[in-house]
């Protein structure tokens, strides 16, 4: 675990990447190291939070044991006991696990919000961030991290040069993701 000793700091940085997770089989899956080695960047914060959002609705992300992989297999027994595939429901268009892959994602979490000490993730001894794969057969799983917090001393920064009149994606009529009343379902869209 790190721990900061710097006390009151100033200063407020920025940083934000979308990271792409290999393809996982449906289970539970360990992918601190995954997704650290996609964020370098992360080093540059003396102190901070490190924010992950899975782009996807039918598989999550957790908090917990890092250690021993026998809890992951126990907690994906315990999901499909909670939640089976079988059960009479109305959204069927995907196949029988694309209901139940909602609802679990929907009891877990599609974000993370982890402190940062010293250009690290302050976690507990046996914590790691779960994938929690919730398709049979999903493909590779997209991540937005989102890191906020006080720069080392030194560190270079780019600032935002351009005004929103320069920049394309600034504009009054984007909007980052839009929804019509009625939309076509696809296997690969959750």
């Amino acid at each position: 675990m790190a721990s900061s000793s710097r006390g009151i700091q100033v200063g407020n940085a920025w940083f934000q990447k979308k990271v792409n997770l290999r393809p996982q089989h449906r289970g539970v899956h360990l992918v601190t190291e995954e997704i650290l080695r996609q964020i370098p960047e992360l080093c540059n914060f003396t102190v901070g939070i490190f924010h992950l959002q899975i782009l996807h609705t039918s598989a999550s992300l957790a908090l917990n044991e890092s250690w021993d992989p026998d809890v992951r297999d126990d907690m994906e027994m315990m999901l499909n006991k909670l939640v089976p595939e079988g059960l009479p429901y109305k959204h069927s268009c995907e196949g029988p696990d694309d209901m139940p892959a909602h609802v679990k994602a929907c009891l877990l979490s599609s974000s993370l919000s982890i402190p940062i000490s010293d250009g690290k993730l302050n976690l507990g001894t046996w914590q790691g961030i779960w994938l929690c794969e919730h398709r049979n057969h999903a493909g590779s799983r997209k991540l937005v991290c989102t890191l906020n917090g006080c720069l080392v001393p030194g560190t270079p920064v780019s600032t935002a040069s351009s005004t929103a009149q320069n920049n394309p994606h600034c504009s009054s009529s984007h909007h980052s993701h839009s929804h019509s009343a009625s939309h076509s379902h696809s296997h690969s869209r959750s």
